[in-house]
C-alpha cells in the first residue's frame, strides 16, 4: 500500500508540474498578446501620422507648383521688359 501512496504521489507532483508549465506558459501567451496589441496600435498611429505628412506634402506639392509658373510667368515678363527697352534704346540711337 505503501507503494501505492508513493505512486499516485509522483503521478499528482508530475500533472501539478505539468499545470504549472502550462500556467507559465498562459502567462507568456497573455504578454506577447499585449505586445502585439501595443505594437497593433503603434502602427495603426503610425499610419495615421504617414498618412497626414502625406496630405501635408501633397500640399507642398501643389504650392511648389503655383510658385514655378508664377516663377515661370515673372521670368518672360522680365525678359519682355529687357527686350522692350533694348528695342526703345535702339530705336532712339538709330533715330
Amino acid at each position: 500500500m505503501a507503494s501505492a501512496d508513493v505512486d499516485w504521489k509522483k503521478r499528482l507532483d508530475r500533472i501539478e508540474e505539468k499545470m504549472d508549465k502550462m500556467s507559465e506558459v498562459l502567462i507568456s501567451l497573455a504578454r506577447f498578446e499585449e505586445k502585439m496589441d501595443a505594437y497593433n496600435e503603434y502602427r495603426e498611429r503610425s499610419w495615421e501620422r504617414m498618412n497626414k505628412f502625406s496630405e501635408k506634402l501633397d500640399i507642398i506639392e501643389k504650392k511648389c507648383d503655383d510658385n514655378a509658373r508664377t516663377v515661370h510667368t515673372i521670368n518672360k515678363l522680365f525678359w519682355i521688359a529687357i527686350v522692350a527697352i533694348g528695342g526703345a534704346i535702339a530705336a532712339q540711337l538709330w533715330m
